[in-house]
């Protein structure tokens, strides 16, 4: 029975994240809900009330999904990485990038970037903290890779590179949120411009 009520659970959580995420996007974060919200997923109000605190809570676990998935995806990448370090990068950040606007709008990141920022403290922006360190520590963890192979100096500072280059990517990716005009493909061609200075410089 308790792997039946798991099931349950999972399957409840899931459709309150698809509807929230589907409807955050269609009447934007303000407009949405909690009791439309329950009525797209199948759920009781009092139901989404014992997993989240507040509309908050559930961009958050709209937020760890996509990037969730973009860190399973990228560890394909991290252990049979391209051998070019340009096509390494651009392969593993190309993954954070498309995959980007696949559960968030621009509206919803720009609206998980504001509660991080204002509430750095509370779980929502300790999580999406978490989250960024983690895309962090998979960059380097690609330049450590390449490292071991023989395509980027072995004198390089890994930890500090692997910052470096998230912090860049994630800087543009705020300016990019910040615009609906912006896409995807024009983000990606910046950071490969701008990646190339730091490929010419670490390669073997």
């Amino acid at each position: 029975m308790s792997g039946l009520r798991a099931r349950q659970k999972a399957d409840r959580h899931r459709r309150i994240i698809e509807a929230a995420a589907a409807l955050f996007r269609d009447a934007g974060y303000e407009g949405a809900k909690i009791e439309t919200i329950a009525a797209q997923a199948e759920v009781s109000v009092g139901t989404i009330y014992n997993y989240y605190q507040n509309k908050g809570d559930i961009l958050g676990a709209i937020v760890s999904m996509e990037v969730n998935e973009v860190l399973n995806a990228g560890r394909g990448v991290v252990a049979n990485p391209p051998a070019n370090v340009g096509d390494a990068l651009d392969t593993l950040l190309g993954i954070y990038i498309e995959h980007s606007l696949h559960y968030l709008s621009k509206e919803m990141w720009r609206q998980a970037m504001a509660i991080s920022t204002q509430l750095p403290d509370s779980p929502f922006g300790q999580a999406y903290t978490a989250l960024d360190r983690a895309l962090t520590e998979q960059i380097r963890a690609l330049i450590a890779r390449l490292q071991a192979i023989g395509l980027v100096r072995r004198d390089i500072d890994g930890q500090a590179l692997g910052e470096l280059v998230f912090n860049n990517m994630n800087m543009m990716f705020i300016e990019f949120v910040k615009r609906d005009e912006a896409r995807i493909a024009e983000l990606r061609a910046a950071i490969r411009r701008q990646n190339r200075i730091l490929v010419a410089a670490i390669g073997v």
